[in-house]
């Protein structure tokens, strides 16, 4: 490849690492390092009423203190910066001007249940936006009024009838006709705040990543990522989505799940090396669940041996003696 081997892990600071974001970012790191390539960190921070203070460097400590690191990022620097979504709303504005002067978006102020109304029959709640609601006939100098956010407006993308297909490193060929499944969807919010599948695209192309690594939960949003890939004349990355990791009840890990923090197990006593040889055995790059440094587990790296399915987790006092006896 051109750049080489370029990965990214972009978390969000709006809460605390727990062992599903560990496990993800265990895959990523090994990924990059098995490739010879780089690895960089970006901080995905738009939405800015979960930001919370510190969490982004308590994030990088846990990270730290599993023997994990990068190339690139808000601390190291880099050819790519910055680093930090809030800090890249120029880059954000340009890519929607692009979109803009091929046609390839609209302004809409319809709220939630008026397209609800709508969309609600046949399919119910999860229908997907109706190209009934296009806007149609829009003024010449339509952008020009809706460049800037007026409060009142959406901006959403034109999604054309046809499938997306990709290959994903974990689950194989996955497709999506995303007018079924969405629809038009959202890039800039009435608020003026970038949406999540323009921001990280943006960023990816502009970052040269060439592999995305992230959690099964986005394994939804990629057919709409790789649209705007093509819009904005990127080819898009190769993506891989790391199955998650669940509680014993079967629900994904969530801030409410303080036990499992990574500082918390930390505290419990739990080392690195033991929540290492843990996760790589749940992902299935070990044939069991032994300490490791996660150096060690570079040179057998191998996208095939990662399994298919969540890990389901013990009830919390059985987890921790298990780590604690590994």
């Amino acid at each position: 490849m051109l750049h080489g081997y370029r990965g990214r892990w972009a978390p969000s600071p709006t809460g605390h690492m727990h062992l599903g974001n560990a496990r993800t970012a265990i895959v990523a790191w090994l990924a990059a390092r098995s490739s010879r390539g780089k690895l960089i960190w970006r901080s995905e921070d738009l939405d800015t009423a979960r930001v919370r203070p510190g969490l982004e460097e308590a994030a990088m400590a846990d990270l730290e203190w599993l023997g994990l690191d990068w190339d690139e990022g808000p601390r190291l620097g880099g050819d790519h910066g910055p680093y930090v979504q809030s800090e890249r709303s120029r880059k954000y504005q340009e890519a929607l001007d692009s979109l803009a002067g091929s046609g390839s978006l609209y302004p809409c102020g319809l709220s939630r249940s008026q397209i609800a109304d709508v969309a609600s029959a046949p399919h119910g709640s999860t229908a997907p936006f109706p190209q009934t609601l296009r806007a149609r006939n829009i003024a010449s100098d339509w952008w020009d009024r809706h460049r800037q956010s007026d409060g009142a407006h959406a901006i959403r993308f034109k999604v054309q009838d046809e499938t997306v297909s990709f290959t994903d490193l974990v689950h194989g060929r996955c497709t999506d006709h995303v007018s079924s499944t969405c629809g038009d969807f959202v890039v800039r919010r009435r608020d003026g705040v970038m949406a999540y599948q323009l921001a990280v695209v943006v960023d990816d192309i502009a970052m040269s990543v060439t592999h995305v690594v992230r959690g099964d939960d986005i394994r939804a949003s990629t057919g709409r990522q790789i649209l705007l890939y093509k819009a904005l004349g990127a080819t898009p990355p190769a993506f891989a989505h790391v199955p998650l990791v669940l509680d014993c009840k079967r629900e994904k890990l969530s801030k409410r799940h303080e036990s499992l923090r990574l500082a918390a197990l930390r505290e419990n006593g739990v080392e690195p090396q033991q929540i290492i040889g843990y996760l790589a055995y749940s992902c299935g790059l070990t044939e069991s669940p032994r300490r490791h440094v996660i150096a060690d587990l570079v040179a057998n790296f191998n996208w095939s041996r990662i399994s298919h399915d969540p890990w389901v987790l013990p009830d919390e006092s059985r987890l921790i003696s298990g780590l604690l006896d590994l």
